[in-house]
């Protein structure tokens, strides 16, 4: 089969477009042919050597997958539209999927759409809800609103009955994140972000902090927080070392978590999944929830697709089309 490869990290000039060898499912897992898979932060660490795939998983890059069934497990046929997180492997033509991570494409969306869709709704539904414990009626601050795993939050935490408020940095990100269904949209670069949300919120501050940035917006996200909200660690884009006071810890009763969907337990995802598939589905039928495509590229032009994730150029997921 056709795949991204790499022989040794570096920049988005190492991936080369060449010959893998087929992947052979194990019990339970499908056998999947890729026809389009999505760009995640994920992908350009792990092409840096800063991102280690977990044992087991394969070494091509992909965290999720859309494409059709050619070897069935568990309910699923030949020729089912699928589409999955998977530890690895989506930037090629054929993939393997363990049947419970499997969800069924909906008749109107293209493969392309599928594509961005798995990680990044997965991503925000498991801090948002499962770990966040988001309800409606509570606050949400999502920073990178307009980045992949940011617009899915925004469109999540809205439809289940919760106030958003988004930071992006740029003009048209603030717009977007606005049309997408946030309260409050703040340019981060032109704003304090905490003095904000807290004079929107009566001082309350934001029950649930999704962050993506790490050391640097530790302080900032304390002053946000309202007592009792839980911040939800899922990146390290600005770094991960710092000055730490754990004051406004212990004095707001804050709970801090911190978590990747990547090496998450497979029967964990697995609920993940189902959990997901029972919220979100219908709401994608029904137009509520919809996946943001920024761009579309030929899988053999992802180093494109990388240069164009690391300008942060995009607002929503990058596409690449496999077949």
């Amino acid at each position: 089969m056709k795949a991204i490869l790499f022989d040794a990290p570096g920049g988005p000039e190492v991936l080369r477009y060449g010959d893998a060898p087929d992947p052979q499912p194990a019990e339970g897992e499908l056998l999947v042919r890729v026809r389009a898979t999505a760009v995640n932060r994920a992908d350009t660490l792990q092409r840096r050597g800063n991102y280690a795939p977990p044992p087991g998983a394969s070494p091509i890059l992909g965290l999720e997958l859309a494409g059709e069934v050619v070897q069935p497990a568990g309910p699923w046929q030949t020729g089912d539209r699928v589409m999955a997180v998977v530890t690895g492997g989506g930037y090629a033509e054929l993939a393997t999927v363990p049947a419970g991570m499997a969800m069924r494409i909906p008749d109107r969306f293209s493969f392309e759409q599928a594509a961005a869709i798995p990680e990044v709704f997965l991503t925000a539904y498991l801090n948002l809800f499962t770990l966040g414990k988001l309800s409606a009626g509570e606050t949400a601050l999502i920073h990178a609103g307009a980045s992949g795993v940011g617009t899915a939050a925004i469109q999540l935490a809205h439809a289940a009955g919760a106030q958003v408020i988004a930071t992006a940095g740029a003009p048209e990100k603030v717009a977007f994140c606005r049309d997408l269904g946030a309260s409050l949209a703040i340019n981060y670069k032109q704003e304090d972000f905490a003095e904000r949300v807290l004079a929107f919120t009566a001082s309350h501050g934001a029950d649930v902090v999704l962050d993506f940035v790490g050391a640097p917006y530790w302080n900032a996200n304390l002053r946000a927080i309202a007592t009792n909200g839980r911040l939800m660690l899922i990146g390290m884009l600005g770094g991960s070392r710092g000055e730490l006071d754990l004051g406004p810890i212990m004095a707001k009763r804050i709970t801090v978590t911190g978590t990747t969907l990547r090496r998450t337990p497979l029967p964990e995802k697995i609920a993940l999944t189902q959990a997901f598939v029972a919220f979100a589905m219908p709401r994608f039928e029904q137009g509520e929830l919809r996946p943001i495509v920024d761009s579309i590229y030929p899988l053999h032009t992802a180093t494109e697709a990388h240069r164009r994730m690391e300008a942060n150029h995009n607002i929503g997921k990058i596409v690449l089309v496999v077949a």
